[in-house]
Order: C-alpha cells, then sequence, then structure tokens
C-alpha cells in the first residue's frame, strides 16, 4: 500500500497550528538533549556501584557511536515512511534502552542499553529540525526555531545538575526511569500531536546495502578513535586494523554512493554547494563547541583549580549564551535580504574570543573567562539556524530528512575526530587524572587546543563566505 494512503494533503498550517505540532517534537528532542549531559554528573556513582570505573567512558562513547551511525538512517525512513512514524521508531527503541539500564545487573548490560539509547537517541534529535522544515517555509523557520533554542538551552543547563541530584539523593537508575516516564508522554503527543503535520514523502527504496555500509565505516572509524591512545597505542595492531577496517568500508560506502540506482544520500544534494557549504559550516562550527565544551573542564581544573563542580557550572554560560543568540538571530533572517551578514559578524566574534582564549590561557580569571565563554556562545549561536535555513531553502521537501541526516552525521563524526585531536594535543602536556593546577605545562597544552578550536571556527567562516545568498522561499519547494 502506498505510504500516503492515509496522508492528510500538504497545507499550509495556521500559526497556531504549527506551534501545536512543534509542541509534539519538543519534548522527544528535550530528551535526546538531555540524554548527553544528565548522565555525566552520575557516572561516579555508576562506577562504584557497578564496581568498574574503567569502562564508564563506554556510557558515553557507546551512545554517541551509535547515534551518529544511524542519523542517516533515520533522514531516509522519515523520506520513505513519514515523521510521525520515525519518531514513533526512535521512541520506541530508546525507552527499550530504558528498560535494559533499568535491569542492568552489570556494567556490559548497562553499556548494551546506552547502544540501544543511542540507536533511539539519533532519530530523535534529528527529526526536530526535519519536523520545523516540514512546518516552516525557510523564510519563516526562524520565528520557530526560538522554541527549539530554548529546549536545547534548558536541557543542557539542567541535565548535570539533575543527573547530580538523582544520584546522590535517590538513586542513578531513577535517571533511566525517569527517561521512560518521558517516553511515555513524548509517545503520546507525537502520535496525537504530529497528525496535523502536513507530509511530503512520496516512495523511495531503501539502500539496505548503503545504510550497513555507513554504519559499519562510522563504527569502525569511531571504535578506533574512541580506543586509540587510551586503550591500545595508536600505532597498535588494533587501532591500525580498525582504521583499515574503516578506510575500506568508507571506500565502498562511496562506491555505493555513485553505482545505487536509489543512494543513502541523494547525489543531488552533495553536488549542489549550498548544502555542501551548510555541511561545511555546521560540522567545522559545531565541531569545535563540542570539543570546547568537553576539553574546557579540564583546562579549568587543570589550570585554573576550580573543583569539578565549579567547573561545570562555569560552563553553562556556553551553551545557554549559543542557543539565546541562536533563537534571537532566527527572529531575523527572514526580514533580511543580505542575511549572512549577523553569522558573519557572529564568527569572527567568535574565532577572536577563542584566540584570546588561546593567547590569555595561563593567566585568565575566572571573571575574564567567562566573559571570553559568553563572546564564543553569542558569535557562534546565530551559525546553526542559518545551516538549517540554507539547507532546506535549497533541498526538495521530499529530501529534508535525509539532508538533515547528512547534516547531523557529518557534525557528529566531525566532533568526534576533533575531540580525539585535542585529547592526543592536551595528554602531551597534562597527565591522565590531573586535577591539581600544573601551571605553564597545562596551560601549553590548552592553549594549543583553543588554537586549533579557532582554526576549525575559520574553516566554519570559510564555508559561510563561499555560501551563496539564495533567496529565502516563502513556501515549500515541490517534489519534483
Amino acid at each position: 500500500m502506498d505510504a500516503t494512503t492515509d496522508a492528510l494533503p500538504p497545507r499550509t498550517l495556521s500559526h497556531e497550528e504549527t506551534r501545536l505540532v512543534i509542541w509534539g517534537m519538543l519534548l522527544p528532542v528535550f530528551m535526546s538533549s538531555l540524554d548527553q549531559t544528565i548522565l555525566a554528573s552520575a557516572l561516579p556513582t555508576i562506577g562504584r556501584d557497578l564496581g568498574d570505573v574503567h569502562s564508564l567512558p563506554w556510557l558515553v562513547t557507546a551512545f554517541l557511536i551509535a547515534s551518529t551511525a544511524v542519523t542517516p538512517l533515520y533522514g531516509k525512513i522519515a523520506d520513505i515512511h513519514g515523521r510521525r512514524l520515525t519518531v514513533m521508531i526512535a521512541l520506541s527503541v530508546y525507552m527499550l534502552g530504558s528498560v535494559v539500564c533499568l535491569a542492568a545487573p552489570n556494567m556490559l548490560t548497562l553499556i548494551c542499553g546506552r547502544v540501544l539509547h543511542g540507536l533511539g537517541g539519533g532519530g530523535m534529535a534529528s527529526m526536530g529540525m526535519v519536523v520545523l522544515g516540514d512546518l516552516a517555509a525557510p523564510r519563516d523557520r526562524g520565528k520557530y526555531y526560538a522554541y527549539f533554542s530554548a529546549t536545547y538551552t534548558t536541557a543542557g543547563a539542567c541535565g548535570p545538575a539533575l543527573g547530580g541530584f538523582i544520584a546522590q539523593n535517590l538513586h542513578w537508575k531513577m535517571i533511566f526511569a525517569l527517561n521512560m516516564g518521558m517516553g511515555f508522554v513524548a509517545v503520546f503527543l507525537t502520535y496525537t500531536l504530529l497528525r496535523r503535520l502536513p507530509r511530503h514523502e512520496r516512495y523511495h527504496r531503501l539502500d539496505v546495502l548503503g545504510a550497513a555500509l555507513v554504519m559499519a565505516a562510522s563504527i569502525t572509524f569511531m571504535l578506533a578513535l574512541s580506543l586509540g591512545g587510551v586503550s591500545y597505542a595508536w600505532t597498535s595492531p588494533q587501532i591500525l586494523a580498525l582504521a583499515a577496517a574503516a578506510a575500506i568500508l568508507s571506500a565502498a560506502f562511496v562506491a555505493r554512493l555513485m553505482t545505487a540506482p536509489e543512494p543513502l544520500i541523494p547525489l543531488s544534494i552533495l553536488r549542489d554547494p549550498v548544502p555542501r557549504c551548510s555541511l561545511m559550516m555546521n560540522s567545522f562550527g559545531w565541531g569545535s563547541i563540542v570539543g570546547l565544551n568537553i576539553f574546557l573542564p579540564m583546562y579549568l581544573q587543570s589550570v585554573i583549580g576550580l573543583s569539578p563542580t565549579n567547573a561545570g557550572l562555569s560552563l553553562m554560560v556556553l551553551m545557554v549564551t549559543v542557543n539565546a543568540s541562536a533563537g534571537v538571530a532566527g527572529q531575523f533572517y527572514g526580514r533580511m535580504t543580505r542575511y549572512k551578514l549577523i553569522p558573519l559578524c557572529g564568527l569572527m566574534l567568535a574565532i577572536a574570543a577563542v584566540v584570546a582564549l588561546a593567547i590569555t590561557a595561563d593567566r585568565l580569571s575566572v571573571l575574564q573567562f567567562e566573559i571570553l565563554l559568553a563572546l564564543i556562545g553569542i558569535g557562534f549561536g546565530p551559525v546553526p539556524p542559518l545551516c538549517a535555513i540554507a539547507l532546506q531553502n535549497a533541498v526538495a521537501t521530499h529530501q529534508f530528512g535525509i539532508a538533515v541526516g547528512t547534516m547531523n552525521f557529518s557534525r557528529s563524526l566531525y566532533s568526534t575526530m576533533l575531540i580525539a585531536a585535542f585529547g592526543a594535543i592536551v595528554l602531551t602536556d597534562v597527565p591522565v587524572g590531573t586535577t591539581a593546577a600544573l601551571g605553564a605545562a597545562a596551560a601549553d597544552g590548552f592553549r594549543r587546543v583553543f588554537f586549533a578550536a579557532a582554526a576549525s571556527l575559520a574553516i566554519s567562516f570559510l564555508g559561510l563566505v563561499l555560501l551563496e545568498e539564495r533567496p529565502l522561499k516563502t513556501r515549500q519547494q515541490p517534489a519534483e
């Protein structure tokens, strides 16, 4: 039976209807964003209870690898079978992961549950932007982005504190019970409210071989990055074998893209310079922010001498300013002809702030650090909504799901690569496990990390300069 048999005819929703459908997606987006931060504060308690501290990083890495690998697949499924069914599948897999984590008697089972979390979370995270693309034309998208911006900010700010409170005062498994409760509510909201969503999907053939190849390539590559320099030396046979397997699988995936009747990632998207520049801006920009978010706590503890709690609280300003700036900038894009002006100025500000952070890494006060962090967030914030707007403006509606999936996939993969590179840079100067202030030795390592982050932001800036400033469409681009 055709996928659109029971579909509502595509039509433009009113502002009230659009806002209602958006509310149906905010909880799944909140859950996927919260998952990235809520567990961090509870990791020491989990390690003590299960008697396995050394495997704790895999609770984060397993989620990251799984969610990255399946992101393009969810985008393609959304284009074939619709957004609501895709979100329901992602929520179901995520809740199954919560059940496994709740029942986990040991660390291995808990890691398996986190893999399921990643397999579901990869779809929950990306579908929010896809649904927004169905609801609002590129010119109108910015005014609704503020809802998602507020969701990201709330999840980022609440996650560490909530996870620490649950682990300290209740039991760390209550984190997964909370996931289950939110999951049931999200399923109800998704099933009910997303029925109003206009449907643009049409018949596609799912490239199963291409999906298997990109998942296998990304998993082996990210395993090499995660294990290299930590569990095994970078030149060890295990890491070299993983790297070789990733290279062979990647080459096979590229060959599949060139020869498949309907590849997982449509070549028409990759040939268009606007999506290419959008991917470049998004990946290199977000890679820097994610890398800073992970390594700045280590910097604050080993160089400035803050406690772990205070170091975590000090970083809240980064994500708050990023998302607040994104929400504010999104309100202006639809009203501007030269809409690149805001992010161009913003990225220059962010790059300058990161360079200043690098230059003064050995002598910053806490107040100076917070000011630089706010400038980085304010400067980078306008970039993500513009990436999504430019992408939506360039691709057909029936391909927007896989376009967003490709953007999220490239962002996650590059972020992982950059984090591994940052780790290799820092660990040459900062001994593992060090929390005391080390002075100039540690500052030199972090200075190089900050310069590398500034270079990555500069590449994002180059993508923005090269981006063609096409007029923003006032309605959805029809399928061809």
